[in-house]
């Protein structure tokens, strides 16, 4: 898949899935996110206590992935059957975003990718330090990424 294929991807994605891993075990943290192309960086947040936190605190290294489904492709044969997708992964390491400015700007990305004709200030109080103080806000530095699809010829 194409480089702007796989950011269109991105930005429109609804959930995506971060995996990390300690020692032997590993993790899926399926939650909402935000890309944020002009840093290539991908923001999601969690609470300030919990698996995911521990496990990027104790490992960096995560992948992350979004998927859509298209058509399903019924066949003569039940070998035959099949079904249109596309798919990306993520490469990289997650941090814990520490500057307040940066997770107001995580956050309030988040919030512009979900709730786009709502602005702060006008439909919303915006975000407070205490608010901030409430959260964690990850940012996944990519290092690297891939993406496939599958379209059935008309």
């Amino acid at each position: 898949m194409p480089e702007p294929a796989i950011e269109a991807m991105l930005h429109r994605a609804a959930f995506g899935c971060t995996a990390t891993a300690i020692e032997d075990q590993p993790f899926l943290h399926p939650s909402t996110f935000w890309y944020d192309a002009a840093a290539r960086r991908i923001y999601f947040h969690t609470a300030r206590q919990g698996r995911t936190r521990d496990n990027i605190l104790r490992n960096p290294r995560v992948c992350f992935s979004v998927a859509e489904m298209g058509r399903l492709l019924p066949a003569r044969t039940a070998l035959e059957f099949s079904n249109e997708y596309a798919s990306v992964i993520v490469f990289g390491r997650a941090r814990l975003v520490e500057a307040d400015d940066e997770k107001r700007h995580g956050l309030q990305g988040l919030l512009d990718k979900y709730f786009p004709d709502l602005r702060p200030g006008r439909d919303y109080r915006p975000i407070t330090e205490d608010e901030l103080a409430q959260t964690s806000v990850f940012a996944i530095e990519i290092e690297g990424w891939s993406g496939k699809h599958k379209v059935a010829s008309a």
